[in-house]
């Protein structure tokens, strides 16, 4: 990825422009961490940048974006700008495109995202972000307060950057999050919970949850409960959200809500018992046990051992069963099924044909 954005660059600058990757990637360049989010910064405007790149596109002309695709990999470029003016504490609505990189730095939100690289590899640091990382603490680009009231997100980013980074938040970043957290309000539920979702699925979740809690941030986001997480050990995202009383605006898709619905279910039975296992499945009560910090192992054997794991599986066909009672279809045939499965799944009938017509006639038969 490196090699292949650094011939982007000469090719930028190639034709006389200045060009740079930017942020991320090369904060995380200097961490050692691997990094496929490349981001580039230039003089040149969207235009120019159509004229050197034939096929690209601007999905955004107004905020100075233009999508490249250069040997394979797709790359933002962003011409160098200043924010003049924010909307709803999120959106720029003014912007003007200037020509020095310094001045586009000052824009952005973290010293550790002002870092960048040239096309000859070269580290170029004009606000010590450097230093910021060797001493694992975020800190914003100027005052605090302008930058958080400016956009809310960047409350959240904070949080995300120190969780997963394992850094700390300055005195100034901690203070300015606690004077303007109730922006965060009127930032949409959907930025509200990829950030999360960030955090939560971090090795380093726990930090970060200690940081939404110390800041008082959860009753911000609408969440309750968020300080029952720390109880546990190890755990999915699926069981983080499980624990959360969350409000019904964020933004699950309807297999995530019903998955999170199904481990608050089984969070009360005994994820060991067959009928739980045979209702919900391995993986709900894997995140139950999770939860309830379960030998996971023994809940997977639990569930292998069942002998049987769904309905299908049942020796007995419904015909068979109407021939056998001499009886029409109806809802008999339910209380049935569901008699015989509870039988089966507690080995107290076997699941043979022979077996269970016995077994109906014994207790239906006479009805």
């Amino acid at each position: 990825m490196l090699e292949v954005s650094l011939k982007l660059l000469k090719e930028i600058t190639s034709h006389s422009y200045q060009a740079y990757i930017v942020g991320g990637f090369v904060r995380d360049y200097l961490l050692g961490i691997e990094s496929n989010d490349i981001d580039i910064a230039t003089d040149a405007t969207p235009k120019q940048i159509k004229e050197i790149f034939a096929d690209s596109c601007l999905p955004n002309e107004d905020y100075g974006s233009v999508t490249v695709i250069f040997s394979g990999v797709r790359f933002e470029i962003t011409t160098f700008r200043r924010e003049i003016a924010y909307v709803n504490n999120r959106k720029p609505i003014e912007i003007q495109y200037i020509s020095n990189l310094y001045d586009d730095l000052l824009r952005r939100d973290f010293t550790i995202n002002t870092l960048c690289m040239d096309d000859k590899g070269n580290i170029i640091d004009y606000l010590n972000g450097q230093e910021d990382i060797n001493n694992k603490i975020i800190r914003t680009v100027g005052n605090s307060h302008d930058k958080f009231f400016e956009d809310s997100l960047r409350i959240l980013r904070a949080i995300r950057f120190a969780t997963i980074l394992d850094f700390s938040l300055s005195d100034e970043v901690k203070t300015a999050i606690i004077e303007t957290k109730e922006l965060l309000r009127n930032l949409s539920f959907y930025r509200k919970k990829m950030e999360l979702d960030k955090i939560f699925t971090s090795p380093n979740y726990k930090n970060g949850i200690k940081l939404l809690l110390e800041l008082g941030l959860d009753q911000e986001l609408e969440l309750n409960n968020l300080d029952k997480v720390l109880d546990s050990d190890t755990i999915s995202l699926v069981g983080i959200w499980s624990i959360i009383h969350f409000s019904d605006q964020y933004p699950f898709q309807k297999n995530e809500r019903d998955l999170i619905e199904d481990v608050r279910k089984v969070l009360p039975l005994n994820n060991l018992d067959p009928m739980a296992l045979y209702q919900y499945g391995l993986y709900v009560n894997s995140v139950a046990g999770e939860i309830k910090k379960h030998d996971i192992r023994a809940i997977t054997e639990a569930y292998n051992a069942l002998p049987i794991k769904s309905r299908k599986e049942i020796e007995i066909s419904t015909k068979k069963i109407t021939d056998l009672l001499k009886k029409a279809p109806g809802k008999y045939l339910q209380d049935i099924y569901d008699d015989i499965e509870r039988e089966i799944l507690y080995r107290r009938l076997n699941n043979d044909e022979k077996d269970i017509c016995s077994y109906i006639l014994n207790k239906y038969g006479k009805e």
